[in-house]
């Protein structure tokens, strides 16, 4: 498995301002470049293709919408390395009017883990205040971790990834790495 996915931290951020698309960088814990995907505007159905740099010319990591506008999307990974299937994540649409969450699926789609908004409270203080920031807990394997949080700035969206706390490896990394690409593009566009 190529040594990206091998990283406990890592931090997505797309300028918001992007309205005909937009680039995503995704960066380790020390500020270099791992990922990179350009997005196309006005797309009916979600394919990010994921890139070590800028030149685009190799493709690592490919999530891609199994429906067209649907609000519980589910969205497949591909390693593009490998040509392997690495599983998916299914937005849950009707509970995430309140709160986000999302459902890890296994490549047969069985649930293996869970991403939620932290608090039910906050979550609708959040929808009011956009300045509170918000905060997902990863649920896999019978451990609750922190690990997502999106920093509050009026220019850039941000999402910090941490899986420090999955000293087991539960997460598959490259599903970790898609879930904090599909929190900064699909639920960053609600603010």
């Amino acid at each position: 498995m190529n040594p990206i996915y091998s990283q406990t931290r890592y931090i997505a951020r797309k300028k918001i301002f992007s309205a005909l698309g937009g680039k995503l960088h995704i960066l380790g814990d020390s500020g270099e470049l791992l990922l990179f995907s350009e997005m196309k505007a006005f797309r009916l159905r979600e394919d990010i293709t994921l890139y070590p740099d800028e030149t685009m010319g190799r493709e690592l990591l490919r999530i891609k919408a199994r429906k067209i506008l649907d609000i519980s999307s589910t969205y497949d990974v591909y390693d593009m390395e490998t040509g392997e299937t690495v599983g998916a994540l299914r937005r849950k649409g009707l509970k995430s009017l309140i709160k986000d969450e999302w459902a890890i699926l296994d490549t047969q789609d069985n649930e293996i883990g869970t991403i939620k908004e932290d608090n039910a409270f906050l979550a609708l203080l959040r929808r009011a205040l956009a300045i509170i920031p918000l905060k997902y807990n990863l649920e896999i394997g019978g451990m609750v971790i922190p690990a997502f949080r999106y920093n509050f700035n009026p220019f850039v969206t941000k999402i910090t990834a941490d899986f420090s706390k999955d000293t087991h490896g539960k997460l598959d990394r490259r599903l970790g790495m898609a879930a904090t690409i599909l929190l900064c593009l699909v639920e960053g566009k609600q603010d």
